[in-house]
């Protein structure tokens, strides 16, 4: 018997054919006849054959890949964004190439060289740079790249975002409408755009309401728990203790919860981006949920887009959020 894996010599011996014929079978191509199609199949699956992409690659130049940066394929948030992706990947006949940068341009940058050397036919990012000029002469090239959740610097290239001011102005405000006056904001790092335009967001419904801007209610950072912990003690045992909390993303409503969930008197709550089993807990979390798969859906789709052609000045879509009021946000204000 012969070892190792069949190939298309293999194929073709079994099934009495050219070699010519397995390779149309196999690459789905014109010009073979039912019958003999049918036998080839036949002895494909009889000796397990398996295309070899990464020849096909070596003579077409091309490879049937789509590449995938994001900051964390761990965060749930991510992990909806990505399956949307490979959905619309999969539809089109091609694979999903996936990593993590941490939120670290330099990795980011790695990760983008190594995807292109590898000869993906376009890729999707959610970008942490702050200079991606370094991905013209691709583009130029004929790669397209779209970018999500947060748009390119410098450079022009179809962006996918979700509302984060219209987000945030609209929790804020639910919190304002419910009575509260002292409402704390809790950020992630003000470096990263989705930061910035959320704590835009707070500041625009406070204004609106005629509300003043207290600095001392606002903290940016990253969702660490020892953080988390001071600034709640800070922000909850002043005299004019905030009454409600604003929290911008999933990682700082986790933490907050989780140093919630002993105090009696606890703060209204809202966070942005909604939680597995949020409505679960006691009371239910009020969030404003962006759509991950559908911010990964449509930038997969605008990245097809320009895989076939399309030449049009690039493109920005804001998909809405929505707000989900579950209890935590409609506490009274305390005091």
């Amino acid at each position: 018997m012969r070892s190792g894996r069949a190939t298309m010599n293999d194929v073709a011996a079994r099934a009495g054919v050219s070699l010519k014929t397995v390779s149309r079978v196999v690459n789905g191509e014109p010009g073979v006849l039912p019958a003999t199609a049918e036998r080839v199949s036949q002895a494909i699956a009889d000796l397990g054959f398996r295309r070899n992409d990464s020849a096909r690659q070596l003579r077409t130049g091309r490879a049937a890949g789509i590449g995938l940066i994001l900051e964390d394929v761990a965060d749930p948030f991510y992990s909806v964004l990505t399956r949307a992706v490979e959905q619309v990947v999969r539809d089109n006949d091609c694979l999903l190439l996936t990593g993590s940068c941490d939120d670290d341009p330099d990795r980011e940058q790695e990760l983008a060289t190594a995807l292109f050397e590898r000869r993906v036919d376009g890729l999707v990012m959610v970008p942490a740079a702050t200079d991606h000029s370094y991905l013209a002469h691709e583009i130029k090239a004929g790669i397209p790249v779209v970018f999500v959740d947060r748009p390119p610097i410098n450079l022009a290239a179809d962006v996918v975002l979700a509302d984060n001011v219209g987000g945030v102005r609209d929790g804020v405000r639910h919190l304002i409408d419910g009575g509260h006056r002292r409402i704390a904001y809790l950020g992630d790092d003000p470096a990263i755009f989705t930061a910035r335009e959320r704590l835009t967001g707070y500041r625009s419904a406070l204004a609106a309401a005629g509300l003043p801007l207290d600095e001392g209610l606002v903290v940016m950072g990253k969702a660490e728990p020892v953080a988390v912990r001071a600034a709640l003690d800070r922000l909850l045992s002043r005299p004019d203790a905030a009454t409600a909390l604003f929290c911008g993303n999933n990682r700082l409503t986790t933490a907050v919860l989780r140093e919630l969930s002993g105090r009696v008197d606890r703060p209204a709550l809202v966070g942005f981006d909604d939680l597995e089993l949020a409505d679960l807990i006691s009371p239910g979390l009020t969030v404003v949920a962006q759509d991950p798969a559908g911010l990964g859906r449509m930038a997969a789709t605008l990245l097809f887009d320009r895989m076939a052609g399309l030449s049009d000045a690039p493109r920005r879509v804001v998909l809405p959020t929505v707000l989900i009021p579950r209890g935590s946000g409609e506490l009274p204000p305390r005091g």
